[in-house]
């Protein structure tokens, strides 16, 4: 389709956009410029966190201590006009400490739902495989679903409504793993790697500027909220080819099928890269979808959702890199 397009401009033919994704392009090169003030580096989690939001997926960040997960996150909120709330996973946090529960009122002799800090519109849930399986599950049908049931009656959530969770993958004392049901939960997982020396040096710097003024001060508003929703149903228009479907198909069937993976994805990924690649199509001004932008969403959508056999685990495969491979080998439609 790339090519295409580059022939039809050799002759001089222009193409307009069936929909307008200038103000959407704006707003996030913005934001983007907002994090740069503070982040240094870390572009493909800032990438990957803004295609989640315009996506309507959630994202789960992992990474070691001290490489900007959290304080990423947090300046991502500030950015958008949005009501945001942060929940530390402790091995003694219930279910009602993040979903709410129910409070005797005296002054009519009944009970009343108050609600806890998953009632917002960007939840940051800080080493989110810290608390148990019970208060794991809590979650599934708020990530799933965006409500919550309790006694019988259901609480919608406000739009937009994003889960930002973080883990630490090198720890494993006192800590949870996440099933692979609530794993296929997050749109993307996104790893975070260290800075490289000249970043490092720049974090340094950065940090030395700052004197007694915090990192959230540095950071302004770009738009509201609203706006968010607004970019989704934009989203929703990109053109994706029925080839390209099938691309996407066949790259997740092989998931299945390769001798390499135990476990493959489930037909929520396919969903996935679909909906990830048309946000990655709006970004670049596209309102259609081209073979890179599924490639772009493929390996951040599936490499949680799938598990490597113990033999290939052993040799130090990892996940990524056998879907690399995948991306490889199936055939690309022109």
């Amino acid at each position: 389709m790339e090519q295409y397009n580059e022939e039809q401009n050799k002759e001089g033919l222009s193409f307009e956009n069936r929909i307008d994704l200038s103000e959407l392009q704006a707003s996030v090169l913005k934001i983007k410029k907002q994090l740069q003030k503070v982040i240094v580096g870390q572009k493909e989690m800032v990438d990957l966190l803004l295609v989640s939001l315009l996506a309507n997926g959630h994202v789960l960040i992992e990474g070691v201590p001290g490489v900007a997960k959290t304080i990423t996150a947090k300046l991502l909120s500030k950015t958008i006009n949005v009501d945001f709330s942060r929940i530390q996973f402790t091995p003694d946090l219930m279910p009602s400490d993040i979903l709410g529960t129910s409070v005797f009122n005296a002054k009519n002799s009944d009970f009343e739902f108050k609600k806890g800090p998953i009632f917002s519109n960007m939840v940051l849930i800080d080493e989110i495989n810290r608390a148990p399986a019970k208060t794991q599950a809590a979650l599934f049908e708020v990530m799933e679903e965006k409500q919550i049931t309790m006694d019988g009656t259901t609480y919608k959530m406000d739009e937009p409504f994003v889960v930002l969770a973080t883990q630490n993958p090198i720890e494993q004392e006192g800590t949870y793993r996440l099933p692979e049901a609530q794993l296929d939960r997050f749109l993307f997982k996104v790893v975070v790697e260290y800075p490289n020396a000249d970043e490092e040096l720049e974090i340094i710097m950065k940090e030395q500027a700052l004197e007694n003024k915090t990192k959230a001060s540095k950071i302004e508003t770009i738009i509201e909220g609203s706006k968010i929703v607004e970019y989704r149903a934009l989203v929703n228009q990109v053109k994706i080819e029925e080839n390209l479907l099938k691309y996407i198909a066949n790259v997740v069937v092989n998931t299945r099928s390769n001798s390499f993976l135990y476990l493959g994805a489930s037909p929520r990924a396919s969903i996935a890269i679909l909906n990830a690649s048309k946000v990655f199509a709006a970004i670049e001004g596209r309102d259609f979808v081209t073979p890179e932008d599924i490639k772009k969403a493929t390996v951040p959508v599936l490499q949680h959702r799938v598990i490597v056999t113990p033999e290939r685990e052993m040799e130090g495969l990892t996940s990524k890199q056998i879907i690399e491979q995948i991306i490889e080998t199936v055939e690309i439609p022109r």
